[in-house]
């Protein structure tokens, strides 16, 4: 069962005021200028759903501009996320929150965290339902928040694939890893399918001193 802390962390969150973020209105989340040339409306539509796979360096990327322009986010189930890594793409810390192993409560959690975040990320188990899928797609539209699924998702308006993985630095027998590029492929519906390479930056170039883990809210939400 969830412990106590968690719960009334959770709660928390859920009672704060309703952030908007964006233009048209505060519908459409801004996202970073490569994704925005390549994704159908150039940014990310409240209440819709996004499945993002292949990489969680393009996860990474699809949460940056959101967070840069002021949107909270959260992510459920993705215990491998490296903090650092999320700094060096550009999510601001101070407005991420982790849950890092919700169990068989996922569902509960990640409804709970859409009530009251702009983007909710969530990696569903191996064995996860389909019911609970759509039941959190409309819990997203009636809020008004963005659900990002990592891995394939029933039913996902967008899908966002990195299909190629490309590094820069590195010769034959020398070199540094300075950059990497990713071949990104976007389908969904009434949309055309598309492709653009998109360039992330922070993989070796330049370090990053460590996150302030105190910024950081994680929710030990579990099962006993």
């Amino acid at each position: 069962m969830a412990g106590p802390a968690a719960l009334a962390a959770l709660q928390e969150i859920a009672r704060s005021p309703a952030r908007r973020v964006g233009d048209s209105g505060g519908r459409l989340l801004p996202v970073v200028s490569a994704l925005a040339a390549v994704l159908p409306e150039a940014g990310l539509r409240r209440g819709t759903t996004v499945a993002v796979t292949g990489s969680a360096s393009l996860l990474l990327t699809v949460l940056c501009g959101p967070s840069q322009a002021g949107a909270w986010c959260a992510v459920v189930g993705f215990a491998q996320l490296g903090l650092l890594a999320a700094a060096e793409a550009g999510v601001e810390l101070e407005r991420l929150v982790l849950v890092p192993a919700a169990g068989a409560r996922w569902p509960a959690v990640a409804a709970a965290l859409l009530d009251a975040m702009d983007v909710v990320v969530v990696r569903p188990p191996d064995r996860s339902r389909p019911a609970d899928g759509r039941r959190l797609m409309a819990r997203a539209r009636e809020r008004g928040a963005v659900l990002v699924a990592v891995g394939g998702w029933e039913g996902a308006d967008l899908r966002v694939v990195a299909v190629e993985r490309r590094w820069d630095g590195v010769g034959p027998g020398h070199g540094r890893v300075r950059t990497g590029n990713l071949l990104v492929e976007v389908s969904g519906r009434g949309a055309a399918r598309r492709s653009r390479r998109v360039w992330l930056s922070g993989t070796g170039a330049s370090p990053a001193s460590a996150p302030d883990a105190a910024s950081v809210r994680v929710l030990p939400v579990g099962v006993a």
